[in-house]
Parts: structure tokens; sequence; C-alpha cells
């Protein structure tokens, strides 16, 4: 564990804030930020329910608010305490112990749920170290999640035993409550979802070898991968693309599609970009459809990556530039080209470790600032549907539907294998 109290020495914001030492042999523990969140005791009565794994288990929340939610975050809070502290006397025992971190409104410069988030895994960092334990699991779950009753015990056989997988996503699909099937809330959660189920497909079209989804209310990972990646992000919208994509070009990244997480759709201004404020947009515009990146667009790097991922043109230094697709020509200028063939060539050895700096170069962060440069001018965004449709048509996977509701079922079907 000396990487991990190195990384605690470090990389962590706070000194400890659970005195009480954690259970011999507790092998998961769950993270949970929480800003303005009443209605936290669904989520922890949806954990309550589920079936207990074999070893001890916490459950971390982290309460806090930005300092621009100023005195009503403040309200806010106090209420999603009282609401922790009254499904506690209610509950009475459970199989995991539960602990509360009150963060208050803190001073620190750009807080928000990427730090809420470091703070609570950073303590469940703390916490395995004192067991001793670099293998311990820590999940990062949202405090308006549902769960499987099984989520506790998938997590921990058939991630925390399996040896060769040191973080993974976790399956998850947007829930719908009874009678909520006309509510608007729900007909753009299911386009944005079918968004999200779209873009990972696309990245498996391309070639692209890391096509994982990277939601921070459905990941868990390791302690010893988890401080090895340097912890996670303190982005205010987005820490969970950018520590997840930390992991994923790992070997030992993987699917859990054994249990599923249920992450609400409800509308939210928590955060820049995500589910919330995508559905959040789209009502209070009148959208009637969500507009994502044309399939056509992800072509050309689907011809990029398979001539040159796994090692350069034959031809000579200064001219395979010219054999790179246009339309990544008008996003990678020749000058940057050549400095980053130069610098995969001087570092790698073999096709295989070429490829792997090569994806870790043109990651799914640089395929979406891509995209966004050639849709305005190159291309034209379209209707979700329309997309999701095209791009199954051009895999050759055969669908009968054409709407969102079927689309979104054919599309987690496939995400499911």
């Amino acid at each position: 564990m000396d990487l991990a109290a190195r990384y605690l020495q470090k990389g962590a914001l706070y000194p400890e804030f659970i005195e009480e030492s954690p259970a011999p042999g507790t092998g998961i523990i769950i993270v949970i930020p929480a800003f303005n969140e009443p209605e936290i005791a669904v989520c922890l009565s949806s954990l309550a329910r589920c079936n207990p794994p074999p070893v001890p288990a916490e459950v971390i929340i982290v309460v806090n608010s930005p300092a621009s939610s100023g005195l009503s975050g403040i309200e806010a809070n106090a209420i999603t305490l009282m609401a922790i502290h009254e499904w506690r006397r209610v509950a009475g025992q459970t199989f995991f112990r539960l602990y509360v971190i009150d963060a208050g409104q803190p001073a620190l410069t750009g807080w928000g749920v990427g730090t809420a988030r470091k703070t609570g895994m950073d303590e469940a960092v703390r916490r395995f170290c004192k067991l001793g334990y670099p293998d311990g699991v820590i999940v990062s779950l949202d405090a308006d999640c549902k769960v499987a009753d099984n989520y506790f015990t998938a997590l921990w056989h058939d991630f925390a035993l399996d040896r060769n997988a040191g973080a993974c996503s976790i399956s998850f699909r947007h829930r719908e409550e009874n009678g909520e099937e006309a509510n608007p809330a729900i007909n753009a959660m299911r386009q944005y979802e079918l968004h999200l189920r779209y873009f990972v497909r696309a990245l498996r079209f391309i070639g692209y070898p890391y096509p994982f989804h990277t939601i921070g209310s459905a990941v868990a990972v390791k302690v010893y991968r988890y401080v090895g990646a340097g912890g996670m992000s303190r982005n205010q919208g987005g820490e969970d693309f950018y520590f997840i994509g930390k992991l994923v070009v790992s070997d030992d990244f993987i699917n859990l599609n054994s249990t599923t997480v249920f992450p609400s759709a409800r509308l939210s201004a928590r955060v820049p970009f995500g589910t919330g404020p995508a559905i959040s947009t789209m009502i209070k515009s009148g959208a009637g459809d969500y507009l994502t990146y044309a399939p056509e667009s992800f072509i050309p790097l689907r011809a990029f990556f398979g001539k040159f991922s796994t090692g350069c043109s034959p031809a000579g230094a200064g001219d395979d530039y010219g054999l790179v697709p246009d339309d990544i020509r008008s996003f990678v200028d020749v000058n940057e080209w050549n400095h980053r063939k130069q610098e995969l060539k001087d570092n790698t050895s073999s096709p295989a470790m070429y490829s792997k700096r090569f994806f870790a170069w043109f990651n799914a962060f640089r395929i979406v600032k891509y995209l966004n440069h050639v849709h305005g001018t190159l291309y034209v965004k379209m209707p979700v549907a329309m997309a999701a449709s095209r791009l199954l048509t051009m895999s050759g996977i055969e669908t009968a539907s054409r709407d969102v509701n079927g689309l979104l079922e054919s599309y987690r079907i496939l995400d499911s294998f």
C-alpha cells in the first residue's frame, strides 16, 4: 500500500474524516456525492434492499455545495442531512456501515461534483490503507440512483474476485417510474441515453480499442488502479469522462454487465453537461429531437485508424500526411502530424506499443473534439434516432425499429454483450 500512502500524502485535499476503523475484511466502499439531494433516502433504501455481499461494506456520502450556491445551497444540504438522519433512524441496522462527510461549502476554488467525488474516493483509499488492502473496491454512485438487488454481490464476485480486472464500467439504464411514460423528461432521457449508447457503438465501428461508457454513477475501481491513475478529476462536470478515460487504456478495464445502475431522468443544473443538463436544455428549448453526430463523420476516423494506428505508412517521412483523410487533416495540421509521428516512432518498439501510444494521443476526448470541429463545417448534426438507425445499417446490424424506444432497447441489448 506504499503507492496509496504516497498518493494520499501528495494528492488528497483533506486529512482523514472518518475516525472509526473499518471492519476487518471490508471489501467494498460506495462513494456518493450529494448536493441538494432531499430524496437521497430513495438511493439508500435501494442499497439497503440489496443482497449482502460476503464481505463487510461501507457507504460514504459527501454532502457539499459549491460557494456559488450561496445560502440556498447550505439550506438545501441541511435538508439532505436531515433526510439521511431520518432514513438511518427508520432503517435501523443495515449490512453496510453508513458514513456522512459534511463538507459544508468549501472555499476551494472550482469546487464541484468532481471535487466532492474525489474527496469521498480519497477517504475510501484511506480506509483500505488501514486494512492494507490494495484490491479494495471503490464504487462511484450518484444520489439519484437506484441499483439492482445483486449490486453488491456482483461487484464482489464478478469484479473484486477477478484478478484480471482493475476497473469496470457498470451496466446502466435510466429508470422510468410507473405512470411517467408521458413525462417530457422521459422522452428526453431516452433520446440522451440513446445518444450515449450510439457514441460508444460508433467507437466500436471505427475500431477504437476502448469503447466504454464513462458515467460517474456506474463505475468501480480497485485501490491500486485508482491511485495509479492519479485519483478522481476535480472537474466541475465531466469528471467521470476524464477519470475513466485514464482507466480504460489499461488492459484490465472491463464491462460489468451482471448488475445494473438505474440513474434518474430528472432535470438538473448541478453540472454543465450530462444527462440532467441535456434533458433540461431539450425541455426548455422545446426541441423535439436530441441532435447528435452524423454517422458519416465517423468514417474518416475509421479509415485513419485503420491506416495509421499500428504504424506509419511505408511512404517517406514527409509524404504520408497526404494519405491522412481530408476531414482529419482539417483537424490535425501537418506540423502536429509530423511531431506526433516522430514521437511515436522514437518511443515504441513494436506495433502493439505503437498502437497503445497512438490511442493515448487520439483518445476519446480527442475524438469528441474532432467531431465538434467537423460539425457545422463538414457535417450537420441530426436527430439521434436517425443517426442510431443509420449506424446500425452501416454496421450490418438488422433492427426492425426506427423509433427512439425501439432503437434504445436494441442498443441496450447490444451493450449487454
